[in-house]
């Protein structure tokens, strides 16, 4: 299948970045204000500014309880969850030139049940603890490694993988680890740690901390500097196999980059978040529609995109039954799964 590449002007991209930059900094400043205790946003500033710079800028007139509160819980987590769904919308991004398929993100894929997985039996069976804190993002890693392997094997026909036998493959990979981890969770019994991890594969950033952020940013950094590296390869990868190794790609090259950079992401970022589906999904076709599919301008908006539906899910699943706290999966399939299946309709509505 050819992809004809569309890409927007660059008023319109600046435009695009100013606009999701400045919604971003609004859901920021509203999810770190709003919880159980609410603080005043020049509070939450000034706090910031001290914190950030280790000096005593701003007098301290607030209680230690409220500093603690908003440096060391809301603001990590913040930063986490845009990580995370930034994260999620790159895997998505290339996921989708992979398949050159729309439908194509690491949910659908099968490479976040497989990370789920692969974390489940960490918590659950103790395996990796010899790695201390880093055991469940080995898991996850190694699971979601898993994953693509076999859905690649399963959708390989003598030698060749289509984008349509991909997403099949991922779906039936995905179902396979789903059942995994279940009977991972059922076999474990009622223990404390079998409800750790049902809660925690709902999808949850309630664990966010300093030391988390710290190794997930790194890998978020590393991967992005990698696939910027790689933006032409990947815009030519979208008109064809074929075109794009008469164009000089080497499109086997380029497919192992994507599967190890969107395998190891997916990966560290389910180990600290849970299944959090559909972001890789919706946020990389809809910002495709707006500002076409041409990857130095496609990948930063869907960070960004990618990064402001997370924040606003996480803001959302703390208030919505405050002081409880609903997981933020069950917000993004609330509004993804509606998506995905008006994708599904439209692709069948256009074929017939």
């Amino acid at each position: 299948m050819k992809t004809k590449l569309k890409t927007g002007g660059g008023g319109h991209f600046a435009f695009l970045l100013l606009l999701l930059s400045g919604l971003i900094l609004a859901a920021a400043c509203i999810s770190v204000t709003m919880g159980a205790v609410e603080i005043s946003p020049l509070n939450v500033l000034k706090i910031i500014v001290n914190k950030s710079t280790g000096c005593e800028i701003f007098e301290c007139l607030w209680e230690k309880k409220t500093e603690t509160i908003i440096w060391n819980i809301r603001f990590p987590r913040v930063l986490l969850a845009f990580i995370v769904g930034a994260g999620l919308s790159l895997c998505g991004v290339l996921m989708q030139a992979l398949t050159k398929n729309s439908l194509a993100d690491p949910y659908v894929l099968g490479i976040s049940s497989g990370a789920s997985a692969g974390a489940v039996s960490v918590m659950v069976l103790g395996f990796f603890q010899f790695l201390g804190g880093y055991a469940v993002i080995a898991g996850a890693t190694l699971g979601a490694m898993l994953s693509i392997i076999l859905s690649m094997k399963i959708a390989s026909v003598r030698g060749r993988i289509t984008s349509t036998q991909l997403v099949l493959a991922g779906i039936a990979t995905s179902a396979l680890f789903s059942a995994i981890t279940n009977l991972i969770i059922y076999g474990g019994g009622a223990s404390d740690k079998t409800k750790t991890a049902l809660y925690w594969m709902v999808g949850s950033l309630s664990g966010a901390s300093w030391g988390r952020l710290r190794y997930v940013s790194v890998v978020f950094l590393v991967t992005i500097i990698v696939i910027f590296l790689f933006s032409k390869e990947l815009d030519v990868l979208l008109l064809g196999d074929d075109v794009a190794e008469t164009l000089g790609v080497d499109t086997g090259k380029l497919k192992w980059v994507i599967i190890i950079a969107s395998t190891v992401l997916t990966g560290v970022v389910v180990s600290v978040s849970g299944v959090i589906g559909f972001i890789g999904l919706v946020v990389p076709h809809i910002i495709r529609r707006i500002a076409g599919s041409g990857h130095r301008k496609l990948i930063p908006l869907s960070l960004l995109g990618g990064g402001l539906f997370a924040v606003i899910a996480d803001l959302l699943s703390r208030i919505l039954i405050s002081p409880e706290e609903l997981q933020i999966g069950v917000i993004s399939a609330f509004f993804g799964a509606p998506f995905f299946l008006y994708l599904i309709r439209k692709g069948s509505m256009a074929k017939g």
